[in-house]
C-alpha cells in the first residue's frame, strides 16, 4: 500500500521547484527564448514550403465493365506513378490531406480495337489533371502506355478445391469442407479451358481450431483464364473425438473344405478415437478382420498377430486386444464333425 503522507510531500516538493522556477529570472528568459524560437521556425517553414519541389505520387487504375466473357491475358499495371511540380505547401496536402481517385477506364470504349488495347497517357492526362490544383505541373507519368490483351472465351463449370493446410487442436478433427459456391464459372480459350478440371484457392493456412472456421479466400489465377465469382466462402466443421470398443470375431478365409479355423479368443476388442456425432453409428458390424489360410500356413508360429482388413473412414488410434491370438487349424472328420 502507498504511503499518502509520502506522495503528498513529494507532490508539494516538487510544486514548490516548479513554482519557483517559473518566478526566477531564469524561466523569464528561457520563456522569451523559447517564443523567438517558434516564431523563427514557424517563418522558416512557412519559406521552406513556399519553395518549389518535386515529388512521386501513385493513383489507382482500373478497367470497368469487363464482359464476364472476356479474359485480360495479360496482366496491366493497377497503378500510375505520376511526379508533380509544385509549391511544397501544396505537394503537403497531397501527401495529407488529399487522396486520388482512382482512373477508370471503360472497356466498351476500347473493344472495338481488336483484341489489343493500347491506351496512351494522353488519354486518360484529363483525368489527372482534374484532380490537381491549377499551379501543379505533371512532370511524367508511369507507365505512359497501357496494354491489355483479351480474348473471347468459352465457359464452363469446375468445382472448388481448397489449397493449403488445416489442423485441428488436441482431440478435435476437421469433418468436412464445405464450399459456397461448390463450383465456379471459368472463361478461357479453348486450349486453356481444356486443362482446367478445378478452381483452387489461394494457399492459406488454418492452426489448432477447435471450432468451426470459415474463410474468405480469393482463387488461385491461371494466365489467359477468368473464374466467376473470384472468390469463395470455404467452411470447415470441426467435431471432438470420444473414445469407443467395440467386439470385432475372426473370421477365417480361404480355408479347404474338411479344415476350420479356432482362434482363442475368437474374438478381439477394437478401441479408436470418433467423432462424437459418429458415435452411435458406428458398430462392430463395420470392422472386418480375416484370417487367410495360406498367411496361417507361412507364420511359423502358433500365435497369429491381429490385422483390420476393413474398418470405417475418418476414425483415428485405433487399437486391438489382444494384438496376438492362439490359433488353430482343426482337421474336420470325414462325416462333417
Amino acid at each position: 500500500m502507498f504511503d499518502r503522507r509520502k506522495i503528498k510531500y513529494l507532490y508539494l516538493k516538487t510544486s514548490r521547484k516548479i513554482k519557483d522556477f517559473l518566478l526566477s529570472d531564469a524561466s523569464g528568459e528561457f520563456l522569451i527564448f523559447l517564443f523567438f524560437f517558434l516564431i523563427a521556425s514557424a517563418f522558416w517553414l512557412i519559406q521552406t514550403l513556399n519553395n518549389d519541389y518535386e515529388k512521386e505520387f501513385s493513383i489507382p487504375i482500373q478497367m470497368k465493365n469487363v464482359p464476364n466473357d472476356v479474359v485480360l491475358t495479360s496482366e496491366p499495371s493497377s497503378e500510375l506513378r505520376i511526379k508533380l511540380r509544385d509549391k511544397g505547401t501544396v505537394l503537403l496536402n497531397y501527401m495529407l490531406g488529399q487522396s486520388f481517385f482512382p482512373i477508370n477506364l471503360n472497356f466498351q470504349d476500347y473493344k472495338m480495337r481488336n483484341n489489343h488495347i493500347k491506351i496512351y497517357a494522353s488519354e486518360f492526362e484529363k483525368k489527372i489533371l482534374n484532380q490537381l490544383a491549377v499551379s501543379t505541373k505533371v512532370l511524367s507519368i508511369k507507365p505512359d502506355t497501357l496494354d491489355y490483351i483479351y480474348s473471347v472465351g468459352k465457359a464452363k463449370l469446375v468445382p472448388v478445391r481448397f489449397r493449403g493446410k488445416v489442423t485441428a487442436g488436441v482431440q478435435h478433427y476437421i469433418s468436412d469442407t464445405i464450399y459456397n459456391p461448390d463450383s465456379v464459372s471459368v472463361y478461357a480459350p479453348v486450349e486453356v479451358l481444356d486443362t482446367i478440371t478445378a478452381a483452387y484457392t489461394r494457399e492459406d493456412e488454418i492452426e489448432n481450431i477447435s471450432d468451426t472456421t470459415s474463410r474468405k479466400l480469393s482463387l488461385a489465377p491461371v494466365k489467359g483464364a477468368k473464374f466467376i465469382p473470384g472468390t469463395v466462402e470455404v467452411t470447415f466443421p470441426v467435431d471432438m473425438y470420444t473414445e469407443k470398443t467395440v467386439e470385432v470375431p475372426l473370421r477365417g478365409v480361404n480355408f479347404p473344405a474338411d479344415k476350420v479355423f479356432r482362434a482363442f479368443p475368437s474374438k478381439v476388442q477394437v478401441t479408436f478415437q470418433v467423432g462424437l456425432k459418429r458415435f452411435r453409428s458406428i458398430d462392430s458390424t463395420d470392422f472386418m478382420i480375416n484370417v487367410s489360410y495360406e498367411d496361417l500356413l507361412n507364420s511359423g508360429s502358433d500365435k497369429y498377430k491381429v490385422k483390420l482388413k476393413s474398418y470405417p473412414e475418418g476414425i483415428a488410434q485405433i487399437r486391438i486386444v489382444p494384438e496376438q491370438v492362439d490359433f488353430l487349424i482343426e482337421q474336420l472328420s470325414s462325416d462333417g464333425y
